[in-house]
């Protein structure tokens, strides 16, 4: 339960500052005890949604409120929900809500309502997940990096396109011929950058390798760990999009187990990713 007090509190703090400029990620995951990339890994995952867009959303939402019950002017309420210019808040509450505020004002057309976030406990579990606890030592990697920053969320978008572009360069394919460690498969490896960047992730794709001379690749010692193994099923991306969401909403606020802030792996070996009975896994460091 604390797991989920912790994340109500990041939420609660986002509403409390929603019109402060400042308003980051970091400062609502340390109301979580939690780094701003596994705050903002963790509530995407559970909402399907970006950090940036439920803010973005709730502040439109509570324009919109705003708007219909007083006579506040439009061009105040651009700047007091964080616009420049009246013409981007405007341009910004068309694409949510469908029309422009003069007309939300006159009653005119529906309006699109972000509502607040509160984190509740349902029943779920039926369908059982498999898994398995590993320690392993230390072992090394090899591949390319990328680092994202976390404060306009660009790992969201820039982690897919960096995946197609090593699957469509031979990246992926060489990676495959030089994985000859403990690990089967080619690795998508998220690290937390917490202690030296905190608004920013690096993110590889690399493989388990030793005994070799890798020219052109960037290599990686993965620190001595416990493990929670998960088993996927089925063809991607939406099979490990499921699994991480049941890790997050089923599995760590149930198990009594803590994530230890090493890097998180995802290992794809060869096959058809497509195929439905396509198998994987994820690796979640844990404490």
């Amino acid at each position: 339960m604390s797991w989920i007090v912790s994340l109500q509190k990041a939420i609660d703090y986002i509403e409390e500052h929603m019109l402060e400029e400042d308003l980051s990620i970091q400062k609502a995951a340390e109301q979580a005890n939690s780094s701003a990339f596994h705050f903002q890994r963790t509530f995407s995952i559970l909402t399907e949604m970006p950090v940036g867009e439920y803010i973005r959303g709730r502040r439109l939402t509570l324009a919109a409120q705003e708007l219909i019950r007083t006579d506040c002017k439009i061009i105040d309420l651009a700047y007091k929900y964080g616009y420049d210019t009246p013409e981007a808040f405007t341009k910004a509450f068309r694409r949510q809500h469908g029309i422009i505020p003069t007309e939300a004002r006159n009653f005119t057309g529906k309006l699109k309502s972000y509502n607040r976030l509160v984190i509740q406990v349902s029943l779920k579990g039926a369908e059982p997940m498999q898994y398995s606890i590993v320690e392993k030592g230390a072992f090394q990697v090899a591949g390319v990096k990328r680092a994202f920053s976390l404060c306009n969320e660009e790992n969201l978008s820039g982690i897919p396109k960096m995946w197609d572009e090593v699957n469509r360069d031979g990246t992926s394919d060489r990676l495959f011929q030089l994985n000859n460690g403990e690990m089967k498969g080619v690795l998508g490896i998220c690290v937390d950058n917490r202690n030296t960047k905190p608004d920013s992730m690096d993110y590889w794709v690399a493989a388990s390798c030793k005994g070799e001379k890798l020219e052109s690749l960037e290599s990686m010692e993965i620190p001595a760990s416990k493990w929670a193994v998960f088993e996927v099923h089925g063809a991607m991306p939406y099979a490990m999009q499921n699994t991480w969401k049941k890790i997050f909403s089923e599995w760590f606020p149930s198990s009594g187990f803590e994530h230890a802030g090493a890097p998180e792996m995802e290992v794809y070996p060869a096959g058809d990713a497509s195929s439905p009975d396509y198998y994987s896994e994820v690796w979640i460091p844990v404490k």
